[in-house]
C-alpha cells in the first residue's frame, strides 16, 4: 500500500526559515490517519511581510504565545520519519523545512520528496491550472485554502487519487513511475 506524509508551510516573510504555521498529514496503506497543524513563531516575529499576511490570514498576535520551530520539529520528524514527502509546489515547501532546520540547527533527515503539482500532470492532462485550489474544485474538496493543515490534508488527497488514475498501489510504485520527479530533502 501506498504511505506517505503531505506537508505545507505559510511563511511570515520571504525569508525561508520564516514558517509561521506548518501542517503534516500522514497517509498509511493509503488512507489519511492523522493531520497536524502548528502556529510557529517565526525568527522575524513579530514581524511579518504584509503581503504574507494577505495570502494566508496569520499575524503576529496569532503566533505570539506559539511554539518556535525548534519546539515542535522533534514531533514533526516522528511523523515524517521514513515516509515520502509530498507537497504542492514542493520546491517551496521543502526550501522552508531546509531554512528552518539550518536555522536551528538540525541535522536535514535523508528524505525523498515529491510534487504533487507533478502527480496532478501525470494524471489530468490538458488542465488550465494545477494550482491546489483548482484541482480541489475539480474534486469538490472543500478547504480553508493557505491554511497549513488543510494545504496538507488537500495535497494529500490530490496525490491519492493521482496514484488512483495512474493505478498506482504501492510506495514502490510511485518511486519508480515518478523517479524522474523524485527529489532528495
Amino acid at each position: 500500500m501506498i504511505d506517505f506524509c503531505a506537508i505545507d508551510f505559510e511563511t511570515a516573510t520571504h525569508e525561508r526559515n520564516s514558517a509561521c504555521e506548518m501542517g503534516i498529514c500522514v497517509v498509511e496503506n493509503g488512507v489519511i490517519v492523522k493531520t497536524e497543524n502548528w502556529l510557529i513563531k517565526p525568527p522575524s516575529y513579530p514581524y511579518f511581510h504584509p503581503r504574507n499576511i494577505d495570502i494566508h490570514g496569520i499575524t503576529p498576535r496569532d503566533v505570539k504565545d506559539s511554539p518556535t520551530f525548534d519546539e515542535v520539529w522533534q514531533e514533526a520528524e516522528k511523523l515524517m520519519y521514513g515516509n515520502l514527502m509530498i507537497a504542492h509546489n514542493a520546491s517551496f515547501d521543502a526550501g522552508v523545512l531546509r531554512g528552518c532546520l539550518d536555522y536551528y540547527g538540525f541535522f536535514k533527515p535523508k528524505m525523498n520528496y515529491l510534487c504533487s503539482v507533478q502527480i496532478a500532470k501525470k494524471s489530468w492532462k490538458d488542465l488550465q491550472s494545477y494550482g491546489l485550489k483548482n484541482l480541489a474544485n475539480l474534486h469538490q474538496i472543500n478547504f480553508n485554502h493557505h491554511r497549513a493543515g488543510d494545504d496538507a490534508e488537500v495535497c494529500a488527497k490530490i496525490a491519492l487519487l493521482g496514484f488512483q488514475k495512474l493505478m498506482l498501489t504501492r510506495t514502490d510504485e510511485v518511486q519508480d513511475v515518478l523517479k524522474k520527479n523524485l527529489k532528495i530533502l
